[in-house]
């Protein structure tokens, strides 16, 4: 159990000042067992906590509240406080998240990070609160591919293979390339690779460790110089709930979150190299994609998913063409 997660499991025995504030956030990631995602979590408990203002976050990780498609929809509604979430399960709700998980447009951290203060993030942000959340703290995570029949590289090493892709602008992409596909989040990719339902996954470089996807792979592609794949996980708050809030509660709030932002900021490299040492360690192949397979896969991208988005999502292409216009 980390530091963090102890501090934050005493606080909630602690007891309340009178009147004081209860919120409740959920996740679907691993608790206690160093995931950076429920450690941002934890951070903004603690943080919120450290501030006086009358506020306490109890965090409920690992699906135990809510499954982790569930959670948009509470928090939305005002029946669930903050969550860490994959905003692009969110698509079939609002089909613009479908940008935040789009091949290719994000490629390494340091865009990531440009991306996090440009035009492009505005927009997204406005779109989660016009839905009815906030976003409180910003996250992109690389990931990569995972298999138990081959190392994938170039598109046609994915033909044939049942593949988890996370987001339908990477299920277009991937069945373009001639995978089949089984939608699923992550916390549920180790059965499905276990019972066979899956061959392959996409995922970020965090739910491969914290998943323990390495027991069940025979290669891993990780994200290297050509990273096709990142996600955007942003820790947000239901805008019912934030609006209640005082304005010292509120202030809070939104520093614990851009505290947690930058120490994830920080963190995200590290959490690639902790996935290579991991596989390595249990045995399993690591590659990495070349400039001419990420050029390969980029160009399927854009005849299928960037299309796709681009014709059929109101507003897609002027999304594309905000983030893309960042350098």
């Amino acid at each position: 159990m980390t530091k963090m997660m102890t501090a934050a499991l005493i606080a909630a025995t602690m007891p309340l000042a009178a009147g004081a504030e209860v919120l409740r956030a959920s996740h679907q990631f691993p608790g206690g067992k160093g995931d950076a995602r429920d450690e941002m979590v934890q951070m903004i408990a603690k943080d919120v906590a450290d501030a006086n203002v009358d506020l306490e976050i109890r965090v409920y990780p690992g699906e135990s509240l809510y499954k982790a498609r569930e959670q948009w929809g509470a928090v939305t509604s005002g029946q669930l406080d903050l969550t860490s979430f994959p905003l692009d399960y969110a698509a079939g709700r609002v089909p613009q998240f479908s940008v935040t998980l789009m091949p290719g447009l994000v490629q390494n951290h340091e865009r990531a990070v440009r991306l996090n203060d440009s035009p492009f993030m505005e927009s997204i942000h406005k779109l989660v609160e016009d839905n009815g959340a906030l976003v409180i703290a910003n996250a992109w995570l690389a990931g990569g591919f995972v298999s138990k029949k081959n190392c994938i590289t170039a598109p046609d090493t994915i033909s044939g293979q049942v593949t988890r892709a996370a987001g339908p602008a990477f299920e277009q992409m991937l069945v373009g390339a001639g995978a089949s596909i089984s939608s699923m989040p992550s916390s549920e990719i180790y059965t499905g690779m276990q019972t066979g339902v899956l061959d392959a996954a996409n995922t970020s470089s965090g739910s491969m460790v914290s998943y323990r996807l390495f027991e069940q792979a025979k290669c891993l592609t990780a994200p290297g110089e050509n990273a096709l794949w990142f996600m955007y996980e942003p820790v947000i708050v239901s805008k019912k709930v934030y609006d209640r809030l005082t304005p010292e509660q509120q202030q809070a709030l939104m520093d614990a979150g851009q505290r947690a932002e930058d120490w994830f900021a920080q963190q995200a490299t590290g959490l690639d190299q902790k996935m290579i040492d991991t596989f390595t360690q249990a045995g399993v192949e690591i590659t990495e994609m070349t400039k001419e397979n990420y050029d390969a896969w980029l160009q399927i991208a854009q005849d299928t998913s960037y299309k796709v988005f681009s014709e059929d999502v109101e507003g897609g292409k002027e999304l594309i063409d905000q983030a893309l216009a960042v350098d």
